[in-house]
């Protein structure tokens, strides 16, 4: 605590400070010497690609994948085309863009999982310079082509290339150039000589930065920030310039004294920074401007790379792994010599309590007088978050919660909160996991993003620790890692079904939002369908399990899972699906094995395909189900002929079937239509198709008593019945005379009376009606 001022550096109003996050653990024999590197802001993983010792036609660069604390996470050679800028996404996916304009994407176990070009004209050309870049819209790849054409990539998962106009004098690639994101719209700025050229999708627009320097000949080197608000100009005459990204406003222009074009150049500048400022690095000089006219030095004692962050840079060489950032103002405050801020006079209460000395009492009076405990407290609590060593925040917290015993309406939340973000803060920035967040960054980031990048990985048990710390809902929290866990666990080839499949079982248990079904079709994705099978038992959803089963061609488990899961629409989903992939003998084999799934099939081919009904009965051999349907078709001809031949296909039908009521009545419908054509053609009566009934009462309201005398002698029809509508229609016509002929032919079964009064009635109630 004595000497936590020790490395900062005062730069006008502000101080910087140096904080040494790792001491690197790979072994690289000549640092990074003869590197292309590339590393993930928010402290995420680091890509070599290491030149061979010894070049030879044989030897091959290696691409190596590290964590920031150096721990090696993957390392191929590499045996794909030249190289000219690796990037991460925002995913932690590394992309290799190639001199041909092919860009590789690896995971973060160096796994391939795709690629994609950048056009044709690449190809031909070849890409000179590439810059990978991060946009609201996703990760994007920008590329300047031997024909000094621009082409971009706004994001590589929704690929629309954009080929941007020429610039006028451009031979070659440009001095410098940037990628800018402004207004939701991509654009590149680009530098040859000390001209400023700005590209869109449909123009080249010169500008000019206000109050550049006229000592400058060239522009050399540019950098954005972070958030793509600023930028920074570094010119042949040492001259670095700051001002807004749309070259309207200057910030500050600072005279570096040295000429040499730097290797690289960041911008240093936290969120609510006192002052904006700019890093460059040179092969052994790291130098820091800001808005005064002074600069901090550092000196390089070995070949290093910069990294933009959110709120500072990291430093990564050989050997160390640093932060570069402003000291925020509320450890300024505490800390800075002499301080008499609050929060100051709260830690050394604090220090003086804890030797027991009277003093504790006097700071704590000043606070007191002055109104300013709580802000104290904020100050302590606040300050914490920004430290990096356990201890500092331990003795910050420790002050806070020393404070917080004298204030009696002051809100606990900040003070957990803080607390909590801590644990979890230390607990990824170990040397094993190597995950060098701020406590800003983290902020930013969100707890589900760092969730999700210590699944990705694969750091389960840390990640299942942080949920149930943060008691993050299960379905967002454990049992999200536990599904991608499980994932995991079922592309390990080396060990069996069995005791992956019981694995995945014990440890998921009734974990909340879990789907088995996702489980087993990252299985069988990885060829291991036995194990998705087994992985399916679990699904309790049967609406999850069919699809699968269907993709892993498993149809006949399929249809019984459907079946027993009692959805209809999963059956005929299932039963649909094998009538286009199976001939039509396997799929009719295959339903009769499953009564359930006929049935419904049969229900459906009445109402839409009767053709195929036709067929299923022929299948299975039910002759009086082909009677029924032969029936029921000739219902639907028009033509007497075609019903004709359908009725006897149906006595035929019956016949075989053996049920000679069916047969018999087929057979008297037969001979009814007959005798309805043959009337109709004598009498010219709209006989054809009327039941047996409708025929003799239609004839007897005509007159034609003779023919129905006939109709009910051939077809038997019971004397009571035949009487009735005799008399009926002979009611209805009001022909007394014939009805007393009729009576007195022989004695009626029925009476007369009640066809009278039928008769009576029905005039009655049409005249009430009317």
């Amino acid at each position: 605590m004595a000497f936590i001022t020790a490395n900062w550096n005062p730069l006008g109003e502000a101080f910087y400070r140096k904080i040494e996050l790792y001491e690197m653990g790979w072994s690289l024999r000549d640092g990074l010497k003869e590197c292309l590197v590339a590393a993930a802001p928010y402290g995420g993983p680091i890509a070599l690609l290491r030149q061979p010792q010894r070049p030879s036609s044989s030897a091959r660069p290696q691409l190596e994948i590290y964590s920031s604390s150096g721990a090696n996470m993957a390392s191929f050679p590499w045996k794909s085309g030249p190289v000219r800028q690796l990037g991460w996404t925002v995913c932690d996916d590394l992309l290799c863009i190639q001199e041909d304009g092919t860009v590789l994407i690896y995971d973060l176990f160096g796994a391939f999982k795709r690629h994609f070009s950048m056009g044709n004209e690449v190809v031909q050309n070849q890409v000179l310079e590439a810059k990978v870049f991060h946009s609201p819209y996703g990760t994007g790849v920008a590329i300047v082509t031997g024909a000094s054409r621009f082409t971009l990539a706004t994001n590589i998962d929704d690929l629309k290339l954009r080929r941007l106009p020429e610039v006028p004098g451009l031979q070659g690639a440009p001095s410098c150039w940037v990628v800018l994101t402004q207004d939701r719209q991509t654009k590149v700025l680009l530098a040859n000589g000390v001209d400023l050229y700005i590209l869109d999708n449909t123009s080249c627009t010169p500008v000019t930065p206000p109050g550049l320097s006229p000592q400058a000949c060239s522009i050399v080197n540019m950098a954005v920030s972070f958030s793509y608000k600023y930028l920074a100009l570094f010119t042949d005459s040492g001259h670095l310039w700051m001002g807004s990204a749309n070259l309207k406003d200057k910030l500050s222009e600072v005279d570096t004294k040295v000429r040499t074009p730097p290797k690289q150049m960041v911008w240093c500048r936290r969120p609510k920074s006192q002052q904006p400022s700019v890093v460059i690095m040179w092969d052994r000089l790291l130098l820091v401007a800001g808005e005064c006219t002074d600069t901090i030095q550092y000196t390089l004692d070995e070949e290093s790379v910069c990294v933009a962050e959110l709120d500072g840079v990291r430093i990564i060489g050989g050997s160390r792994h640093e932060l570069l950032q402003e000291v925020p103002s509320a450890c300024q405050d505490i800390f800075k010599i002499a301080s008499m801020a609050p929060g100051a006079l709260l830690l050394e209460a604090h220090k003086e309590y804890e030797k027991s000395s009277q003093k504790a009492d006097e700071y704590l009076r000043e606070i007191k007088e002055q109104s300013v405990l709580g802000e104290a407290v904020r100050q302590c609590v606040e300050a914490a978050g920004y430290e990096h060593e356990p201890e500092t925040q331990k003795t910050l917290l420790r002050a806070a919660s020393f404070g917080k015993c004298f204030l009696s309406n002051y809100p606990p939340e900040p003070f957990v909160s803080m607390c909590r973000d801590l644990k979890v803060l230390n607990s990824v920035r170990e040397y094993t996991v190597g995950i060098p967040l701020t406590h800003t960054q983290y902020k930013q980031m969100t707890v589900q993003v760092l969730i999700d990048r210590l699944v990705y990985r694969k750091l389960y048990p840390l990640a299942i620790e942080i949920c149930r710390y943060l008691k993050t809902p299960e379905y967002q929290g454990v049992s999200r890692v536990l599904k991608h866990w499980a994932c995991c666990k079922v592309q390990q080839k080396e060990e069996p079904d069995e005791s992956i499949a019981h694995a995945v079982s014990v440890k998921l248990g009734e974990a909340a939002g879990i789907s088995y079904s996702e489980i087993a079709a990252r299985a069988y994705e990885c060829g291991r369908t036995e194990l998705a099978i087994k992985l399916l038992e679990f699904e309790p959803r049967s609406g999850e399990q069919v699809p699968l089963l269907l993709k892993m061609k498993r149809s006949q488990l399929a249809l019984s899972k459907a079946i027993e899961s009692g959805d209809t629409d999963l059956v005929y989903t299932v039963v649909t699906y094998l009538k286009n992939e199976m001939n039509r003998g396997d799929f009719f084999m295959t339903l009769r094995n499953q009564p359930v799934a006929l049935s419904l099939y049969r229900q459906f081919c009445k109402h839409q395909e009767q053709d195929t009904l036709k067929d299923l009965f022929n299948q299975d051999d039910d002759h009086q189900e082909l009677g029924n349907f032969y029936v029921k078709a000739s219902y639907k001809e028009k033509k007497l002929e075609a019903r004709l031949s359908l009725l006897q296909s149906a006595v035929d039908e019956y016949n075989k079937a053996k049920n000679e009521f069916a047969a018999k009545a087929t057979e008297e419908e037969k001979k009814l239509l007959r005798f309805q054509r043959r009337l109709d053609e004598e009498k010219g009566e709209a006989l054809l198709g009327l039941s047996l009934q409708e025929t003799l009462h239609a004839l007897l309201t005509s007159n034609f008593h003779k023919q129905a005398e006939q109709l009910y002698r051939d077809f038997r029809v019971p004397d009571k019945r035949y009487w009735w509508l005799k008399l009926t229609a002979l009611a209805e016509k009001d022909d007394w005379e014939e009805m007393e002929k009729f009576a007195k032919s022989k004695k009626s079964p029925i009476g007369y009376l009640v066809c009278c009064l039928y008769n009576l009635y029905t005039m009655l109630f049409i005249q009430l009606a009317t």
